[in-house]
């Protein structure tokens, strides 16, 4: 049994290898994808809001819409062919955005590379959930969480960096320097999987069982709500900020130190999840969110306050305790047999969350402009008030999730 801090097995340093770079691959592409596409660096016309956010969204549909299909398999067939497959994909489909510049090309390629995600994920989460034992699963998943955020954030502050340094007709030269990445983390994760998990042979209908099951669907629906408003957040990001007068330097130097400080605060809270219980942080961690998009609303409706900076900043630390918890109470629920497909269901909300946020943030703006934004943040935040009262009214009566031995 490891203990948290131990070293890492080969097995769990190949997917945080893999999830990272997977992860940066999408960060740069979603950081560029609508200046690449509509040929500016700063500033979108209103009409071009719907067609960069329904390309950029097609990633995140094809993750959903495949990755049940990916974690059956990784049950089935064990979690190397999936994880090492999906990397082959990715690697291949970040090279094809440099090819054209037309919607239809990008979209395609973008829905390839939603599929190459979902089977990493899958993969991935199954083998930490596998690797990690009881007490120590909050800090593995914490870990996990860790490179999986930070590996989107870095992305996101290297295609910021190119806005800046590159001229927006140079932009398609990232690509290839994502798939050298993504084909170097192949070759390390093939020479660390020292062994593959074996096939379990389960019946695939009994795993999808799992996607029905109340305590899956208390942790995974506020995932959703999270997401929608990370993916309607994020997209628009580089050019908004360019349209404001901010350099896209110092929003990447600001978005790398924010990827940096995860390595430190996703184990940390997943090691007090192992230490308070799973529940306390997701409740912690759904608050927190709740005070963003509260913040959020205050700051896109009223002139700049100290107050509201401070309200999304403080929900902001909050927030990131919902990643670890999550994931360990996930792994809590899922039998060994039919891991993969459990642990898929977050990565199927997730993407959906992505999906949504950006089709219905970029349709509600294009419509009815900062006040059909200012909807779209006062609903989520509705969800999950909501959604956290269901839990906790359920949790006297029957507890969701199994404290720790120190929790209880």
């Amino acid at each position: 049994m490891r203990g948290a801090g131990a070293p890492l097995r080969g097995e769990l340093r190949a997917v945080l290898g893999a999830t990272f770079l997977v992860r940066f691959a999408f960060g740069i592409t979603t950081a560029v994808f609508a200046s690449y596409l509509t040929g500016r660096t700063s500033g979108l016309v209103p009409s071009e809001f719907g067609l960069v956010g329904l390309v950029t969204a097609l990633a995140s549909i094809a993750e959903f819409s495949t990755v049940l299909f990916s974690g059956l398999a990784a049950d089935r067939w064990g979690r190397w062919p999936v994880l090492g497959g999906g990397m082959v994909l990715a690697a291949t489909t970040t090279l094809g955005f440099a090819f054209s510049r037309s919607a239809e090309w990008l979209g395609g390629m973008n829905f390839a590379f939603g599929i190459a995600s979902g089977g990493i994920l899958a993969a991935s989460l199954a083998v930490v959930a596998d690797e990690a034992s009881d007490g120590t699963r909050g800090h593995e998943m914490g870990r996990y969480d860790a490179v999986n955020l930070a590996g989107w954030i870095v992305g996101f502050a290297v295609g910021f960096a190119a806005l800046g340094l590159l001229a927006n007709d140079q932009l398609g030269w990232i690509f290839p320097v994502g798939t050298l990445s993504i084909a170097g983390g192949w070759v390390y994760a093939r020479a660390s999987f020292r062994r593959a998990r074996p096939a379990a042979g389960v019946a695939s209908a009994r795993n999808l069982r799992a996607i029905t099951e109340a305590r899956v669907l208390a942790v995974t629906l506020p995932w959703l709500m999270i997401y929608m408003l990370i993916g309607a957040a994020l997209v628009f990001l580089g050019v908004a900020a360019g349209g404001i007068g901010v350099p896209p330097l110092s929003l990447a130097v600001a978005i790398g130190a924010g990827g940096l400080a995860l390595t430190v605060t996703q184990p940390m809270f997943g090691a007090m999840a192992d230490r308070y219980g799973t529940t306390r942080l997701l409740i912690a961690g759904t608050g927190g969110f709740v005070l963003v998009l509260f913040g959020a609303i205050l700051l896109a409706t009223f002139p700049i306050s100290a107050v509201a900076i401070a309200l999304v900043a403080i929900g902001a630390v909050g927030g990131l305790a919902y990643g670890p918890a999550a994931f360990a109470a996930l792994a809590e629920l899922s039998r060994s047999v039919n891991r993969a497909t459990t642990m898929a269901i977050c990565t199927l909300f997730i993407s959906l969350g992505m999906a949504l946020g950006l089709l219905l943030a970029t349709q509600l703006y294009q419509a009815f402009g900062p006040a059909g934004i200012d909807s779209f943040f006062a609903g989520i935040a509705v969800a999950l008030i909501g959604l956290a009262v269901v839990r906790y009214r359920q949790v006297p009566a029957r507890p969701l999730f199994a404290l720790t031995t120190r929790a209880r």
